[in-house]
């Protein structure tokens, strides 16, 4: 057989409506661009600056405004998990019978439920690829960031066979493995494996700038340690605090798993009981082999 045609390796779709030229909005466009020279791809997004450097950087093809998704065949809305359930049901309200709109969001309960009665209900595809960096902005994008990365697909049956199909196709040639979930299981997993991470980082750097307002020197000393455990400080506030907000249940049961263990750490320090100590990490390092078998 011969080699699949560009075309029919993103399911024929020619307008794409990228909403929210981020990070992860940005680098679909990359992919899908990459996949089918000839698909347009739109950009819709409040930060006027971001639409410039989307163009300059050849993100996208041209600005657009929401009343233009009527001609869409895929629409993306990645914008902060708040904003998306507001948005979502009026895109729904906007495209045509044959258009697919999926999310990229965090959290993916509160997504599903905003839509769940829509008489378009089928258009739509709850997603969330496992998959992103510290940074944000169209400069932010890059066409290998799905490489081998999970997308956790929410609520499939409720998406037209047709979409479906047409949004795992796109997901698997830009590199993606798939994975299937409800959304109440995906935002409790989530917690421990993304959420807690973030606030950990962010819990860390606010740690140590309030004690190197005391010690200057303080950052001298920070080593490749440091700086990968408080990589993800760097990330959006503006994105994260609603992430945190839609999904509180699960991340303060999370929060108090782990405050829990950093006590229970301390108090083995307090003892001298360092037999423990070395204990707890040596079962810990167990987790090596873990992530080995995910990569």
């Amino acid at each position: 057989m011969g080699e699949m045609s560009q075309s029919n390796r993103v399911g024929g779709m020619k307008n794409i409506y990228i909403i929210g030229i981020g990070l992860i909005g940005g680098s679909l466009a990359l992919n899908i661009k990459k996949l089918n020279p000839d698909a347009v791809i739109y950009g819709i997004d409040n930060n006027a600056e971001h639409l410039e450097e989307a163009l300059s950087l050849n993100i996208i093809d041209a600005k657009a405004k929401i009343d233009n998704i009527v001609n869409a065949d895929l629409v993306v809305l990645s914008i902060p998990v708040d904003s998306s359930v507001i948005e979502l049901p009026k895109i729904l309200d906007n495209i045509s019978d044959d258009t697919l709109v999926i999310d990229v969001g965090s959290t993916k309960t509160d997504i599903c439920n905003v839509v769940a009665n829509h008489p378009k209900r089928r258009n739509f595809l709850a997603t969330h690829p496992i998959s992103g960096t510290e940074f944000s902005g169209p400069k932010a994008a890059f066409l290998e960031l799905f490489q081998n990365k999970t997308n956790i697909i929410c609520e499939v049956e409720k998406t037209a066979f047709k979409l479906q199909q047409k949004a795992i196709e796109l997901f698997v040639n830009i590199g993606m493995r798939i994975r299937y979930m409800n959304p109440e299981a995906h935002d409790k997993h989530i917690a421990y494996m993304s959420h807690l991470s973030h606030i950990s980082s962010f819990m860390l750097g606010k740690t140590v700038i309030d004690k190197e307002k005391n010690e200057r020197d303080i950052f001298d000393m920070a080593g490749s340690g440091f700086e990968s455990t408080v990589r993800l400080a760097k990330s959006s506030p503006e994105m994260w605090t609603p992430i945190f907000k839609q999904n509180k249940t699960n991340v303060i049961e999370t929060l108090e798993d782990y405050i829990k263990n950093l006590t229970q750490f301390k108090e083995l320090i307090q003892r001298d009981d360092f037999d423990a100590v070395f204990k707890e990490m040596k079962n810990t390092n167990h987790i090596k082999q873990i992530l080995k078998g995910i990569n």
